[in-house]
C-alpha cells in the first residue's frame, strides 16, 4: 500500500490551481521522479476540474487510484494512491488536510495562491504519517487488531479440533455448563441430524 502524491488545489471557473502539494516517490528510479510528479500534478488538476462542487469521486488511472474531494467552496484535494491503498482512508485524510488548510490559510489566497507563495507546511508530514493506513486512521487500526483477534480465535478452535477432540465430547466433560443447556445441546444435534437425512 502506497501514497504518491496529496495535493491541495482550488477549482476556478475554468482551470484548478495548484495551492500546495507533496510527493513521495521514493519507489521510481531518480530519472523518472521528474516526469511522474509532473503526471501527478497534470492528473490531480484534470480531475479536478471534471468533478462537481460538494462531491466526492474516485478515478483509476493506470495502476493507479485518484481519490479527489472538492467542496462547495472550491477547496479541493486530490491523493493519488496504488490500487491496494483503503478508499475510506484517503477521504478522511482528504477531509482531514482541506479542513487544516482553510483554517491556516484565508480564503482570499485560494484563487490566485501558488505553492511558493502558500504557506502551508503540514502536507509533507500527512502524506508520510498517512503511508501506512493502520497507523494513521484509528478505524483501520482497530479492524485489523479485530482481523487479528478473529484469527487467533480461529487457529484456537482449530488446534482443538486437531488433537482428536470433538464438541459433543467436550459438552459432555463440561463442568461449567447446566443440564438444561447440556439437554439443549442434544435436542438440537437430534434435531439437526433429523433434517441431514432428508
Amino acid at each position: 500500500m502506497k501514497l504518491y502524491s496529496l495535493s491541495i488545489l482550488h477549482k476556478g471557473a475554468t482551470k484548478a490551481n495548484l495551492l500546495k502539494a507533496a510527493y513521495d516517490l521514493s519507489s521510481f528510479s531518480f530519472f523518472q521522479r521528474s516526469s511522474v510528479q509532473e503526471f501527478m500534478t497534470f492528473t490531480s488538476a484534470l480531475i479536478v476540474e471534471r468533478t462537481s462542487h460538494g462531491s466526492r469521486a474516485s478515478v483509476k488511472e493506470q495502476e493507479y487510484l485518484c481519490h479527489v474531494y472538492v467542496r462547495n467552496d472550491s477547496l479541493s484535494a486530490v491523493v493519488i494512491a496504488d490500487t491496494e491503498y483503503p478508499q475510506r482512508v484517503c477521504f478522511t485524510l482528504l477531509d482531514k488536510v482541506l479542513e487544516e488548510f482553510s483554517r491556516q490559510v484565508d480564503s482570499i489566497d485560494w484563487p490566485s495562491g501558488n505553492p511558493e507563495t502558500i504557506n502551508y507546511k503540514a502536507l509533507d508530514i500527512h502524506l508520510a504519517k498517512y503511508q501506512n493506513p493502520r497507523e494513521a486512521d484509528a478505524m483501520t487500526k482497530v479492524q485489523a487488531e479485530l482481523d487479528e483477534t478473529k484469527i487467533i480465535l480461529h487457529n484456537t478452535m482449530e488446534s482443538l479440533l486437531e488433537r482428536g477432540e470433538k464438541l459433543d465430547d467436550l459438552v459432555a466433560k463440561s463442568e461449567h455448563l447446566g443440564n438444561q443447556s447440556k439437554a439443549f445441546y442434544k435436542t438440537a444435534r437430534k434435531q439437526n441430524s433429523c433434517c441431514e437425512i432428508m
